[in-house]
């Protein structure tokens, strides 16, 4: 039967504070405070002991007063105008993976493309003491709308346009675009298109350059790269440039797509021009967009910028700046994967 009593209310329980902590241990306070910030002389058992007898009892450390003995708030901003978080969400993770060993946490302004928002959240970042800020964006050819050039602490640039004088750290486009030329070769696939986006983004014409590159290198005929839009609908429209004219001898027996959503339209479209993927023309994407590439049918092969890869070193980089460790500027390219699945085909028997 249900009980007439009241039930007790509710409350917090107090901290454990680091006399009690101590207390547990045997130790003085002083010593429970060196041994819990790795300070002070004594044996190392006694110091396991202490963090051990902390850990048990749940004792958090006063975050505020280790960043006023230390001069550091142990947290970094990390500012984009990626809305969507396609290239942002993963490079943050990366970002957070180097720094949470070390005690410090990072937290995620959107900026959008609005130069007054994007100073606001500068602003808020100064004001709660950052060690540091990593920039970001969805294009490494495009500022973001704020400036960063002269703050007086340290701005690590990842997949974005670092200011002149700053480390910058972007994915090897060329580099990936020649892995997925190369994968082709090694296919067997000689008469291979390639189809990207517009004409305003440089790594439109990095990764050209680089598919025209391997093509004359291994003495193949190049032809001039599709450009129109990073979408799906452009992937259908140039498969009907692409397979429209020619006879079959003249097709295209793969093609080279500057990102997943193109290479999905492209698909698509010679699915339903009876156009079998990978037997009679093979595809590779660029990105790695997993939620793409891997409900394509068939699952679309794709090179993969690495984004986590490229966030962590942005995050050591800048823990290095922090430490005061000098870094030389400058951009630095991070090598691309290739991400084999179906949709690219099996070597020649």
């Amino acid at each position: 039967m249900p009980s007439d009593a009241e039930p007790a209310p509710v409350s917090a329980k107090p901290p454990v504070t680091l006399r009690e902590v101590a207390a547990a241990a045997g130790v003085s306070v002083a010593t429970a405070s060196k041994a819990l910030n790795g300070q002070g002389r004594m044996t190392a058992e006694t110091r396991e002991r202490i963090r051990e007898t902390a850990r048990l009892l749940g004792f958090r450390p006063n975050s505020l007063a280790q960043s006023l003995l230390r001069k550091r708030s142990f947290t970094v901003g990390l500012l984009t105008n990626d809305t969507y978080g396609r290239f942002s969400l993963p490079l943050m993770a990366g970002v957070s993976d180097a720094l949470v060993d070390k005690g410090v946490s990072v937290f995620l302004c959107n900026v959008e493309d609005d130069q007054r928002l994007g100073q606001l959240h500068v602003e808020a970042m100064l004001d709660k003491r950052v060690d540091g800020i990593v920039a970001t964006g969805k294009r490494i050819d495009r500022h973001l709308p704020v400036d960063l050039s002269n703050l007086r602490i340290p701005v690590v640039y990842a997949f974005t346009q670092p200011d002149p004088g700053a480390v910058g750290l972007v994915s090897d486009d060329a580099g990936g675009a020649r892995l997925a030329v190369e994968q082709f070769l090694r296919l067997g696939r000689r008469r291979i298109a390639h189809v990207s986006g517009p004409a305003s983004f440089a790594v439109v014409h990095t990764r050209a350059e680089a598919y025209r590159d391997v093509l004359r290198e291994n003495g193949l005929p190049t032809a001039e790269p599709l450009l129109g839009a990073w979408s799906e609908a452009w992937g259908h429209d140039a498969v009907a440039r692409l397979f429209g004219k020619a006879g079959r001898e003249g097709w295209p027996d793969a093609v080279f797509c500057g990102n997943d959503q193109i290479a999905r339209g492209v698909i698509d479209a010679l699915r339903e021009r009876g156009i079998r993927v990978p037997e009679d023309v093979g595809v590779i994407g660029f990105d790695n967009w997993e939620i793409v590439a891997e409900a394509t049918r068939p699952p679309l092969t794709s090179i993969d910028m690495n984004l986590a890869s490229l966030g962590r070193e942005a995050g050591l980089a800048l823990l290095s700046l922090v430490d005061g460790q000098p870094a030389a500027p400058g951009i630095r390219k991070l090598p691309c994967r290739l991400v084999v699945r179906q949709s690219c085909g099996s070597p020649p028997q």
